[in-house]
């Protein structure tokens, strides 16, 4: 398999990581670091500081990075010299960041963080705060980058006030509040589809489109964040960022460039259209569901009730599915319908665009059939897209039968794919800020969420019940019925 292009080398920088013994270090800050390292686009000068409560020494974390990262780092990226010459980068300090004090051991440092300063923060979002307000008291705020993971806040209330006490401290254009699904190689490819192909901008629109699909699922349950999860539910997990992330890119407007504010403009667009949601609307057109105990690939699995972490007779959801209206001239009267969760029967994210029945069948006492033309494009676990047509059947008479044109992108790019994680990591080392969310967006997203879990604190808010390795509650299909159609369930 040939490499991918050799990255130009980057600027000097020093890459402090909060959180940097966590299960998001170890699984993929940590192996997308050094992946870039692989492929030389840290350049020489670029260091990583590991900081964390956990009372650690540098060779002691060295040891620690060999036990824990290092089984999550493909073989076939890397040598053993290549690990030898990435721990050389790592260093560590012990810091309780809940407390002030602690961050005079980071100014201490000060010199020896050299280049641009990039603070990320892999912690839970109570410590966003204490953590800036302690960069700022030791001085190490001026033209360096935070980087706040996901999820920012519980609610709007929560995420201003995050994002109120963190903007008093770093400017907007220091900011790169992270969500992955934007990294992705497939995501990238919705941009290169929409707006580099003359094919189908005059189909994107209400006149030809009569409906979208976007559907993220798992075959995983909680696993090991039960208490982490029931404190946050999927409509927060999920449809807050990614969905509705996924679907501005889908609906949005052709941007003047691909300048991070022209893109994060038009998607803000989208989600000030996006219908608001009342009771009604939430009562028909909202589905939230919890697994039971079932099976997945044939072993049984238990219920979330029975995960780990969770508390007696909880009522967090793990899959909602909703219909979605973006108010406007190019998709008035269009529904997009969005699903998402957990402990379902395939793992799968993709985005079906359901194009209009001819108006008259032209081919005698032919069905005009919904969904007969429809656009899939499938960002996981295999990138493609497949176009679905009608033709004529061999043989007498003019019977059509469905057929597909199939795109899979791992056999036309044989280099290899970068991961999600590296991608952003290299733009925040870049100073590229096209892919991180904009705070206007992130309220956009929360304030039209907010009458959902508004609804959702009532009593009789509970969700309903389905089966592991199933695809979610039948109100779920239900609601498709309603407006005569159908998830896609493409086997790929």
């Amino acid at each position: 398999m040939s490499k991918r292009a050799k990255p130009a080398a980057s600027s000097p920088f020093s890459f402090v990581l909060f959180g940097g013994t966590g299960d998001l270090a170890l699984r993929k800050i940590l192996p997308a670091l050094h992946a870039a390292h692989c492929d030389g686009s840290l350049g020489p000068d670029g260091r990583i500081l590991a900081v964390a409560h956990t009372p650690l020494d540098r060779n002691a974390y060295l040891r620690w990075a060999d036990e824990h990262v290092r089984p999550h780092i493909a073989t076939a990226r890397s040598s053993d010299a290549q690990w030898e010459a990435f721990r050389a980068r790592l260093d560590y300090l012990q810091l309780d960041a809940s407390q002030p004090d602690a961050f005079a051991a980071l100014r201490e440092m000060r010199d020896s963080l050299q280049g641009t300063r990039i603070f990320y923060l892999a912690t839970g979002p109570s410590l966003f705060v204490p953590i800036c307000e302690g960069l700022a008291a030791a001085g190490l705020t001026d033209g360096a980058r935070v980087v706040l993971e996901k999820p920012l806040g519980y609610d709007l209330a929560s995420s201003n006030a995050i994002n109120d006490a963190v903007g008093s401290i770093f400017a907007e254009d220091q900011i790169y509040r992270i969500d992955h699904y934007l990294g992705k190689e497939a995501v990238q490819n919705l941009f290169a589809l929409r707006f580099g192909n003359s094919l189908f901008e005059p189909l994107w629109r209400r006149e030809w489109v009569e409906s979208i699909q976007i559907t993220v699922a798992e075959q995983l349950g909680v696993e090991a964040r039960g208490s982490f999860y029931d404190q946050t539910g999927t409509l927060r997990d999920m449809v807050q960022n990614h969905l509705l992330q996924l679907l501005s890119i889908i609906a949005m407007e052709p941007p003047q460039s691909m300048d991070a504010d022209a893109v994060r403009g038009e998607k803000l667009r989208v989600l000030r259209s996006l219908k608001p949601l009342g009771a009604e609307d939430i009562r028909r057109n909202v589905v939230r569901g919890q697994y039971h105990a079932g099976a997945i690939d044939g072993l049984p699995v238990n219920g979330y009730l029975g995960e780990p972490g969770v508390r007696p007779g909880s009522t967090t959801e793990t899959f909602v599915a909703l219909k979605v209206e973006v108010e406007n001239w190019r998709w008035a009267g269009v529904p997009f319908f969005l699903r998402t969760g957990k402990r379902l029967a395939g793992r799968v994210a993709e985005i079906v665009v359901n194009f209009r029945p001819v108006p008259h069948s032209a081919l005698g006492a032919q069905p005009l059939r919904s969904g007969s033309n429809r656009l899939t494009i499938r960002l996981q676990p295999n990138e493609s897209i497949r176009l679905n047509a009608l033709a004529k059947q061999p043989g007498m008479g003019m019977n059509l039968r469905g057929v597909f044109l199939d795109l899979a992108f791992d056999q036309f790019f044989q280099q290899d794919r970068m991961e999600a994680y590296q991608r952003l990591l290299l733009d925040v080392i870049a100073g590229r800020l096209a892919l991180f969310v904009r705070r206007d967006e992130q309220e956009a997203a929360w304030r039209w969420v907010a009458p959902i879990l508004d609804a959702w604190r009532s009593p009789d808010a509970v969700p309903k019940p389905y089966a592991a390795g199933t695809w979610g509650p039948a109100a779920a299909s239900a609601l498709l019925a309603r407006h005569e159609t159908c998830w896609i369930e493409e086997e790929n």
